[in-house]
Formats: structure tokens, C-alpha cells, sequence
């Protein structure tokens, strides 16, 4: 199954060069998703010098397989914050929120960037009768968090009747996630930021400030790791719980389905928009959202397709795609200069279009000695035993539980001939476990089934093709490369005579 979403399929790509020299800068940004890019034209803009580093090409990552929605509250619902950190707290996070997505279309109309950008309404509604109390509840906190919410009583169709009054934000937004980053990343391109795509870092000096690549390196006074995980081993791993969660788009009729962001709540967790690319309208659906490596991804690939047929009859499936989240143990995001002197951007469960773009302007004001607001409520190395202690137990549970699955209880695996083409295992070979693909042509990938981040066994994910870690959210290529951090060295790759 070939897994692409439907904004990286529908932009073309921005074709920057590889990096091969060394190099220095100001200021290294590791990640060129929209927290990255984002920073490096505020950077330039600033008169600071950079270097971008993307590990494959911009937009790659979780920013061109999201939603393309933008709004001021968070998608898990802002009542999680009222209650953790209360109402001040909330409204500032809305705050900078709204902000940010002022800075988007602000961007939008000086660049003359053609991404789709529109305003639009934000619907909660509920699917079940007993879910109806949590848009009740995210009403009243939404209140407090300073948004100004209000009900409606029924949705245009194709929407289904809602189990009681929806709760409706106006004046947020949509656009093409893909169109805007590469947009963006012309500008700052074009302002004197040097930006490398298929430009992994595999390894990150944070004393000397070096990042190294397989071609080259970069010298910096300052290093910024917008890579959702921060690369490598830091505190902030151990506080976030990893996910995955899946996306399809299907072709409709122009004008068939409602302007809108929608989401649904009950037995399905499901947002629905569309979006308008060329000559070509889409209905896109995203949902089913699991801990990274604990489930089989095409089963839920497949409820999903079951859901968006079931509640909106849709037909052929033209995109499908994945993408990973962070969640910070304590609900709110880990942005600003960590423990090892690293800036870091992570924790931004599925809000990171918004979040990346209010990182950026956190991190550009640290650099350039400013005051910002929001600094102290996010900052990395925040300690919050009382309201991260939920968050810390389930990750910490998470983790030993893997450790034990496939330490402990050692996790079944086949003898190397039984792996039929086009399937993944772990198998033995000659006593030694190895996790394993064969291509449908018969060309066999067998790596080391050991994470290199923190030592975990790795999963396969069959919808995307890579082997998953559970423990911190690592992905691997069958041939072991790494796809997504915070590991940086690839699973060792074993090489099989006769096979």
C-alpha cells in the first residue's frame, strides 16, 4: 500500500540541496517543518544567520501530514488545561494561539503564498448521547480560556445530527499545510538562510554545538531541534506520550461538503474537512489514533476507512497517510533552551501547526535577548510532578510494558523461511533474532530488531512500511535507516548468504 497525504501529493517539491561541507552559522535549526522554517525566516528577518538541516525533504514530517487546520484552542480540548493549569494559564496558551494564526495569514497575504487560506468556523459536536456532557464541559472552559464560543443546534448535511447543540468557534482558519512551509521556506531562502534537504543529522554536539551530517557539518553559536523529539536522549522523552494517527482523502463534488473544521466525538474521535486543490475538491478524514508500535496499523487504517464510509458513504480512497504526535505528560508543550543547551519544540500533541508557529516566535525572541510572555509557562526543563503525573505514569507504563513484552516474555517469532514476500517479522536465523521484510520480488531487509535510541524492540507498521519503536516513537526503513527520531543511528543491518 503506497501511503501519501493528500497536501505532499499536491505540492510540488522545494528542491534544496544537499549538505556537503562544513560549514558555520549563527544559529543550526534541525527540522524543516513549520516550526523550523517558521524560525529560520523570523531568524533572517532579524538579520541572524542560518543553516536549516532537513532529514529528507521540507515538510516531511508531521507538518505535511497533518489536518491543515488552525484554530486557537487544542484539539484535545482546552477544558484539560483550565483543569491542570487553570483559566489564566488557558487564556494565555489561547492567546498566543490566536496570535500565531494571525502571523500565519498575515505571511499568507505578504507573501502572496497560494495555500488555500480561509477563515472558517471550528465545530465540536458529539456522535453519542454520553459524549455530550464533553462538549458541555469543553464550553464552559472554553469560556474561561477566553474564546468566544457559541451553540448551534444542527450541521449541514453531510454531517451527521449531532447528539445535542454543537459548540462553535468562529474566525478560525484552514490551508494547505505542504504550499505554506514551502512558501515560507522560499522567503527565508531568499533572505540568505541556507536550507539542505536529505540532510540527516547523526549527531548532535550540543558542548561544541556542532550538528554533523553523512556529507558535512554545521558550527553554530546556538542549536535549535524542531524535530517534534528532540534527536537523541533528553529529560522531556521520558514526560510524552508517542502516537500515531491516520488520514485519507477522497474526491468529491465542488461545493458538496460544508466550509468548516469538524470534529466529532463518541465511540470514533474523527475530524472532517475539505479542501480545494486546482481543479480538484477533497473530502479528508482523520482519526484512530493509537500509541506508536502497540497496534496493528492497518487495522486501525481500516476503521478508519470503515468510519468515513459508514458516517459520510464515501468511495474510493485517493490519499492515505500517517502521521506521529507528542503529548506532554502535563498538557501543555516543551518549548525553549533544555537542560543539555539545546532550544527544543516538542509536546505538541496534534496542535503543532499553531504551536510550531508560536514556537518560532518564542525562540527567535530567546535568541535575540527579548521578553516573551508565554516563556515561563512552557519553558523545556518545567517540572510538574503533580500535573504531569498521569502523563509520566502512562509513558513510564507504556515503556516497561514493551521492555517486558519482548524481553521478558521474549515475543514470538518464525524461522526466516516462513517469511513470505511482502511480509515483516521477527525471525530467527541461526539463533539470532532479526527483524525481517521481504519485498514482493523476493529481496529480503533484515535488521537488528534493538532500537538504537534507548534499546527497545522495535514493531512493524505495515501501512507505512518501517519498523516502529514503542518506547519514544523511533521509526526505522526495512533496511534500518532511521525515517524519525529522536534515535540517530540506523538498526544494524544484517546481510544473509543465500537469502
Amino acid at each position: 500500500m503506497n501511503t501519501i497525504s493528500v497536501w505532499r501529493a499536491t505540492a510540488p517539491e522545494a528542491g534544496f540541496p544537499m549538505l556537503q561541507e562544513e560549514t558555520t552559522a549563527d544559529v543550526v535549526i534541525v527540522g524543516g517543518g513549520i516550526t523550523g522554517v517558521t524560525l529560520a525566516l523570523n531568524l533572517v528577518e532579524q538579520g541572524t544567520s542560518v543553516v536549516l538541516l532537513e532529514a529528507r525533504n521540507i515538510g516531511f514530517g508531521s507538518t505535511g501530514n497533518s489536518t491543515g487546520n488552525l484554530y486557537e484552542t487544542v484539539s484535545r480540548g482546552i477544558h484539560r488545561v483550565v483543569n491542570q493549569w487553570g483559566g489564566d494559564v488557558a487564556h494565555a496558551i489561547t492567546t498566543a494561539r490566536r496570535t500565531a494564526l494571525e502571523q500565519i495569514e498575515q505571511r499568507v497575504r505578504r507573501f502572496n503564498i497560494p495555500c488555500g487560506f480561509r477563515r472558517c468556523k471550528l465545530y465540536r459536536y458529539a456522535t453519542t448521547e454520553n459524549a455530550q456532557s464533553t462538549i458541555e464541559k469543553e464550553y464552559q472552559a472554553s469560556l474561561k480560556a477566553g474564546l468566544t464560543a457559541h451553540f448551534e443546534k444542527t450541521l449541514l448535511a453531510p454531517l451527521p445530527r449531532p447528539q445535542g447543540p454543537a459548540m462553535v468557534l468562529n474566525n478560525q482558519a484552514q490551508f494547505h499545510p505542504q504550499a505554506y512551509i514551502h512558501g515560507l521556506a522560499g522567503e527565508a531562502a531568499s533572505r540568505g538562510c541556507r536550507i539542505f534537504e536529505n540532510s540527516m543529522a547523526l549527531e548532535v554536539d550540543p558542548d561544541r554545538r556542532v550538528v554533523r551530517t553523512a556529507n558535512g557539518q554545521v558550527t553554530a553559536r546556538e542549536v535549535v531541534l524542531a524535530t517534534h523529539s528532540p534527536k537523541g536522549i533528553h529529560l522531556v522523552q521520558a514526560e510524552m506520550i508517542v502516537n500515531r494517527e491516520y488520514g485519507l482523502a477522497t474526491r468529491i463534488a465542488r461545493d458538496s461538503f460544508p466550509d468548516g473544521i469538524f470534529w466529532g466525538s463518541g465511540i470514533e474521535r474523527l475530524s472532517v474537512r475539505s479542501v480545494d486543490v486546482d481543479d480538484a475538491t477533497f473530502f479528508v478524514c482523520v482519526g484512530e489514533e493509537h500509541k506508536t508500535g502497540q497496534e496493528d496499523a492497518t487495522i486501525n487504517l481500516d476503521r478508519l476507512e470503515a468510519a468515513a464510509q459508514g458516517n459520510f458513504n464515501v468511495s474510493e480512497i485517493a490519499y492515505r497517510w500517517s502521521a506521529q504526535n507528542y503529548s506532554a505528560a502535563d498538557g501543555l508543550p516543551y518549548i525553549g533552551r533544555d537542560a543539555a543547551g539545546c532550544f527544543i519544540a516538542t509536546g505538541f500533541e496534534t496542535d503543532g501547526l499553531i504551536y510550531g508557529t508560536l514556537a518560532a516566535s518564542l525562540i527567535a525572541d530567546k535568541i535575540a535577548g527579548r521578553d516573551n510572555v508565554l516563556a515561563p509557562i512552557v519553558k523545556a526543563t518545567r517540572f510538574s510532578p503533580l500535573k504531569g503525573a498521569k502523563g509520566v505514569a502512562e509513558e513510564t507504563a507504556t515503556v516497561l510494558k514493551s521492555l517486558i513484552k519482548d524481553y521478558v516474555t521474549d515475543r514470538e517469532t518464525i524461522p526466516l523461511s516462513q517469511l513470505m514476500p511482502g511480509k515483516a517479522a521477527i525471525v530467527k536465523f541461526e539463533n539470532v533474532s532479526l527483524a525481517a521484510y521481504r519485498e514482493t520480488d523476493g529481496t529480503l531487509f533484515a535488521v537488528s530488531p534493538v532500537c538504537t535510541h534507548m534499546k527497545c524492540r522495535v514493531h512493524w507498521n505495515g501501512v507505512e512500511k518501517s519498523w516502529d519503536c514503542p518506547c519514544h516513537g523511533s521509526r526505522f526503513a526495512p533496511d534500518g535507516t532511521v525515517i524519525e527520531g529522536p534515535a540517530t543511528e540506523p538498526l544494524q543491518r544484517h546481510f544473509l548468504p543465500g537469502h
